[in-house]
């Protein structure tokens, strides 16, 4: 493997706690960040860092990770928010927006600068499908995963034209058992974190740019790329 030190940021829960596992049981040397630090304890890590990515104090405390662990040559992102708003709450429009567009400018632009002035890495990061289209429920979640999608492939396009070793995968997941689906509505198809971060592992391994997990929800956004505009409208999520 090409790769020895990797920071997961987001690891308290979820898929960046299985995905942070799994790079351990790999043989990777791993530094984990998240806002309940407490729950990072247990990892297993080399190093530990609290981070909250919509603080403007994040990326110190990237930087401060990365001096911990002695580099970094693959930088996984998985913080990120997203709540069905049906009423358009304004807090909660706001919030997503924070931390799923301005907190993932920050942490990713931090990491494409540590990579372009260090010899190249690997950014990888946790977007959706739900930025194939826009999500009637949940519409500030639906635009940033949008704007997470775009930004990436712009990413990759500056690392071509600047001639850098940077390599870039967008993992597009479709429903995971995670808190973030946690409440009363049942969703289709739901996936579970540890085989979410076992296709995650391969993607990363394997270099890929785009990954949509899994083989279902890869059918399904074919699809919905087909419904033109005015019938997506009509359909009742």
């Amino acid at each position: 493997m090409s790769y020895l030190k990797a920071i997961v940021i987001g690891a308290s829960s979820g898929i960046g706690l299985e995905v942070a596992k799994q790079l351990i049981e790999q043989g990777w040397t791993v530094g984990v960040a998240a806002r309940r630090v407490e729950l990072l304890q247990a990892i297993g890590a080399a190093a530990v860092e609290r981070i909250d990515v919509t603080t403007e104090e994040a990326t110190e405390a990237l930087q401060r990770l990365i001096a911990k662990l002695g580099g970094m040559d693959l930088f996984f992102y998985a913080s990120g928010i997203g709540k069905q708003n049906r009423e358009l709450k304004e807090d909660i429009e706001l919030a997503t927006m924070q931390t799923n567009a301005v907190g993932f400018t920050r942490m990713i632009g931090e990491a494409y600068r540590y990579f372009a002035d260090h010899g190249g890495g690997h950014i990888a990061a946790i977007t959706s499908i739900a930025g194939t289209k826009g999500l009637g429920p949940a519409p500030s979640y639906s635009a940033t995963k949008a704007m997470q999608n775009v930004y990436l492939q712009a990413l990759e396009q500056q690392v071509t034209s600047r001639r850098l070793n940077i390599r870039i995968t967008d993992i597009r997941p479709g429903f995971v058992d995670t808190a973030l689906l946690s409440g009363d509505f049942h969703y289709p198809m739901m996936l579970q974190p540890v085989d979410v971060a076992k296709e995650i592992l391969y993607a990363i391994n394997h270099k890929k740019h785009v990954r949509i997990i899994d083989w279902k929800y890869r059918v399904l956004t074919a699809l919905w790329q087909m419904i033109p505009r005015w019938l997506w409208r009509r359909f009742k999520l």
